[in-house]
């Protein structure tokens, strides 16, 4: 399996700092989008693309699945998904991605939470999902805007006084990998394109039900950093159709 910066020790000592990771769905600032989009679970099969720490299996288990399946190529995340989220109907697994081996007509449903944009082929990826759904399937998933990972530093331009003046995108039409710095240590990422992320879709036998630019609610605004979140979009959300 490939390194994984989510099994290095300080990596995942500042990931697990992190709101999203204490709080769970109610701290993520895209959930209160993200949830609508979910299908009714009651009696289905899931399965979840980087899992984490199992938050969405846990909630999937919770809306009634009959079986979840989460993956995750972090053997740190899975142990820790088995510790935070377990439940009788959900298996963890220590899996990369483009490891698994996407049965035909598996699934009902295949979520995928900020694990897509480590992917450099997401059209393989995109079929074999497709593969595994059932008909009338959904995949729904969030994956880092390409505003946020055109550019390598993915950070703003700051003043001298520290304040963000803007976000620059920088080399847009040039997908492929991006190094760039997260939480202390350096983390290789994939930028695609927002024609490839949905016109992939199509070309695989998906049909596109909702798009959707995450922005937080208005909550969560007087969190520090939250207002920023309005200046340009950090996540996409998509939810597609077998």
């Amino acid at each position: 399996m490939a390194y994984n910066e989510y099994d290095d020790p300080h990596f995942f000592e500042e990931y697990a700092k992190m709101g999203r990771s204490q709080g769970g769905l109610p701290a993520a600032g895209e959930w209160h989008q993200l949830q609508p989009l979910f299908p009714l679970l009651e009696g289905k099969a899931v399965l979840d693309l980087g899992c984490g720490y199992g938050w969405h299996c846990k909630y999937a288990a919770e809306q009634g699945a009959a079986e979840v399946l989460g993956i995750d190529l972090s053997h740190r995340m899975i142990a820790e998904a088995e510790q935070r989220n377990a439940d009788s109907r959900i298996t963890y697994r220590v899996c990369g991605i483009e490891d698994y081996e996407y049965p035909a007509e598996r699934w009902d449903c295949v979520v995928s939470n900020l694990a897509l944009h480590y992917i450099a082929d997401l059209d393989a990826i995109y079929r074999k999902v497709r593969h595994t759904l059932r008909p009338g399937g959904v995949f729904l998933f969030n994956i880092e805007h390409p505003v946020f990972t055109a550019r390598p530093g993915q950070d703003w331009i700051y003043d001298e006084a520290g304040q963000p003046l803007y976000w620059p995108v920088d080399d847009y039409f040039m997908p492929g990998e991006r190094l760039t710095h997260f939480l202390g240590c350096e983390v290789k990422k994939q930028h695609h394109t927002l024609t490839q992320i949905l016109m992939g879709l199509r070309a695989s036998g998906f049909i596109i039900d909702a798009v959707e630019e995450a922005q937080p609610s208005q909550k969560m605004l007087d969190l520090p950093g939250m207002r920023d979140e309005l200046r340009r979009p950090m996540m996409l959300l998509v939810k597609a159709v077998a």
